[in-house]
């Protein structure tokens, strides 16, 4: 397809979301519980189910693939024996797709685990010598998992028996957890990949916004609150064609990803977790919907305006103004809704440019505006990419998607500052982490493997 674009309309990416029900008073938060990092009353007292963050980009070295990332479990301090971090069982880990713009799922990839545990009442320890391979006995506790690709049409099992890469004990336990990650990588039958297993933090930001905006002085930020830690992470390397509305990525390049995750609560599974661009509950959805907001399926996003309004009419841009003096952008918002309801296209609202949106999909019917994190598949990767994506000149990036090496606070603040509107970045308005601790790999999964040094030698 022809990528049309306008630089100065595309500079803006802002923090924007909206979620919905029918009305407020069927916000229910006994229906489910609410995710990222710990950015919700519910999940941050169940962790194991707290999905953390979703990527979605074109494969660096495999242009005509996708991958797709998804993490969970906040903060796992790599000593945290001697059961350490297991997948939650009895739930499913999902990642789905909407290629026609409905909001409706298309596609779900799921993941579901089960565990290996042999130490009975022999032993406390994870392991009980060095680990060498997946399969060693020394490993007393080990995971499963199937994975499926469920659509309307039916479901296929595309992995019955993968073997979780095992939260990384340490040297001792494990002298070369690369080749532990490497045997756990699975081949799929259309020639993709999967992974699951235990992964480096690749989120890299300074949390102290939370202390009022980092306590209205910038010049102390710079401290990269998730360095050290880990998290459990499943990804997937398709096909283009396995995403693509009919099977055809040229015709309709533009997906929609979001991951949630289910929990059985003894009759049926309960959608707990939900997340699709970063740092959208955190920050837009108010305290009080927060545990609802991730209970709800995309297509129903468009309904409440309680949660509307705050996206047209962002409380940041107004702590912005009032703990630092930059004057918040005139509202309603309509490029940020733009940017995370709708997708970008010129036919959408007031960014004058075609990039994201599932209008742009030739097959596609009428868009249902919903919160999710969009990718034009037919970009191709950047050579030299910039971690502020689209607003750094580059396609590739946030919020075309989501790289791992995308600086999305950065890019969130400056837009949610007016950059969408004036094309201008706001001098010294930055957390000044600016990239990950570890470097990402140059093969999939690109996550770096985990660490296993204690937060506080750091």
């Amino acid at each position: 397809m022809e990528l049309r674009t306008n630089r100065r309309a595309l500079v803006g990416i802002g923090l924007a979301a909206a979620v919905a029900v029918s009305s407020l008073a069927v916000l229910r938060t006994d229906s489910g519980i609410a995710s990222s990092h710990r950015e919700a009353p519910m999940i941050s007292g169940d962790p194991q189910h707290d999905n953390t963050d979703v990527y979605a980009f074109v494969s660096p070295d495999k242009a005509d693939s996708v991958t797709l990332i998804a993490n969970w479990i906040p903060f796992e301090e790599p000593n945290g024996g001697p059961n350490f971090y297991p997948f939650a069982v009895k739930s499913r880990h999902n990642i789905k797709i909407d290629n026609d713009g409905d909001a409706k799922t298309d596609i779900t990839y799921e993941w579901t685990f089960r565990n290996e545990d042999k130490r009975g009442n022999d032993t406390f320890l994870y392991n009980n010598g060095p680990v060498t391979s997946l399969n060693d006995p020394n490993l007393l506790f080990r995971q499963r998992y199937t994975l499926k690709r469920i659509t309307p049409g039916g479901s296929k099992t595309l992995v019955d028996d993968g073997i979780v890469a095992p939260s990384n004990v340490g040297r001792a336990s494990m002298p070369n957890y690369a080749t532990l990650r490497n045997q756990s990588i699975k081949s799929l039958p259309n020639g993709g990949k999967t992974f699951a297993g235990q992964s480096d933090e690749a989120f890299f930001l300074d949390l102290r916004v939370f202390d009022l905006l980092y306590g209205g002085d910038l010049s102390e930020v710079g401290q990269d609150t998730t360095k050290g830690y880990n998290v459990n992470t499943v990804a997937l390397q398709v096909p283009a064609t396995d995403l693509a509305l009919k099977g055809d990525p040229r015709r309709n390049p533009v997906i929609g990803v979001c991951s949630t995750t289910d929990k059985f609560n003894g009759d049926s599974f309960v959608q707990v977790s939900r997340l699709c661009n970063p740092l959208v509950n955190e920050v837009v959805a108010p305290a009080g919907l927060k545990d609802a907001y991730n209970a709800l399926d995309p297509s129903k996003d468009a309904d409440v305006q309680a949660l509307v309004d705050r996206v047209t009419d962002p409380e940041v841009a107004r702590l912005l103004q009032k703990i630092y003096g930059i004057k918040a952008p005139a509202t309603p918002r309509d490029d940020l809704v733009e940017i995370f309801l709708t997708g970008i296209a010129k036919q959408n609202g007031p960014i004058k440019a075609d990039l994201n949106s599932q209008v742009l999909n030739k097959d596609a019917g009428k868009l249902r505006p919903s919160e999710m994190l969009r990718l034009n598949m037919a970009v191709p990767p950047a050579k030299n990419p910039n971690r502020l994506g689209v607003l750094g000149g580059d396609l590739a990036g946030f919020p075309n998607g989501r790289r791992l090496a995308d600086d999305v606070v950065d890019i969130e603040l400056q837009a949610v500052a007016g950059a969408a509107l004036t094309g201008k970045l706001v001098p010294g308005l930055t957390d000044k982490v600016d990239r990950n601790d570890k470097p990402f790999g140059p093969t999939f999964p690109y996550i770096p493997l985990p660490s296993n040094v204690a937060v506080n030698q750091r």
